[in-house]
């Protein structure tokens, strides 16, 4: 079996396909969200001009989805060709710049290839091949998707939270992670804990503290991590957005008064509850034992 024979073959594949994974969610991440602001925008324009008359649309739309059009250059349009495409090693090869018009390329776009295979071989060090381990990953790249998004817009689609939840549940009819009745009630009091803080923030001081994607991504956590884990993640998240929110502020890169996403704190926090989870847990009752 190339896992108990070849183990250094098997995680090299693995960071190469885990490259790979990460540019599609470089794209999923960049895409997703103006799709998302397109179709609400034809929404609006649907039932807001759509008064009984016959006057036609004549505004031809040309696609605009995860495969089309082709990635391009946002300074120049140059299209992005195959041997520039390849992950992390075509951004080093061209020193983070367009071979067309030598403008700077983010470099968040390795950052987030590079974070994807070093997650994924964290994962695959401490899951073995199995379907937990299929589920840990997909689990790991929605998570990452889902943080940057959510730090760019501030939002976390139900495109991604919904599915995660839903899979998180079917995982566990056979216990990958914890019992189904464990995931189901893991749901439940994700959704309604923070959706609890949000109504008594909001009646308290008439703000709105988090968004409602907050809620159903902490469900997809409980779904899949169970009811267990869900203060283990508030606890890290609240100290982990607190500590990078102080500093932001200290370093005057957020204002203050200014909305900051929870999103990322939940996505860091269920991921290390995925990982280490039980021990940080253990550890700390033997602390207070």
């Amino acid at each position: 079996m190339l896992y108990s024979q070849y183990h250094w073959l098997y995680f090299f594949l693995l960071g190469l396909f885990s490259l790979l994974v990460g540019s599609f969610l470089n794209v999923l991440i960049h895409r997703l969200p103006i799709m998302l602001e397109r179709s609400w925008q034809q929404e609006y324009q649907d039932y807001f001009t759509n008064d009984g008359s016959n006057s036609p649309t004549t505004t031809t739309i040309k696609p605009y989805n995860l495969f089309l059009p082709r990635s391009a250059c946002p300074h120049c349009g140059h299209q992005i060709t195959a041997a520039e495409n390849i992950p992390l090693f075509s951004w080093l090869f061209l020193k983070g710049r367009c071979s067309s018009c030598h403008q700077p390329i983010s470099a968040r776009y390795p950052m987030v290839e590079l974070l994807c295979a070093l997650a994924s071989i964290t994962v695959a060090l401490y899951y073995p091949p199995s379907w937990a381990l299929a589920g840990a990953l997909l689990l790991t790249w929605v998570l990452l998707a889902l943080t940057f998004i959510d730090l760019d817009k501030l939002l976390l689609p139900d495109q991604l939270t919904l599915p995660l939840l839903w899979l998180g549940l079917l995982l566990n009819l056979s216990q990958q992670f914890v019992s189904l009745d464990d995931a189901v009630i893991g749901a439940i009091a994700g959704y309604m804990v923070l959706w609890s803080l949000y109504w008594t923030f909001k009646l308290l001081t008439g703000k709105e503290g988090m968004g409602y994607g907050d809620f159903k991504l902490l469900a997809a956590l409980g779904a899949w991590l169970g009811w267990q884990s869900l203060p283990l993640i508030l606890i890290l998240s609240s100290c982990v957005g607190a500590v990078l929110g102080i500093a932001l502020i200290t370093m005057k890169r957020q204002q203050q008064g200014k909305p900051m996403p929870f999103g990322p704190y939940l996505a860091i926090a269920g991921w290390i509850a995925l990982l280490w989870g039980n021990q940080i847990t253990n550890w700390y009752l033997g602390l207070i034992s």
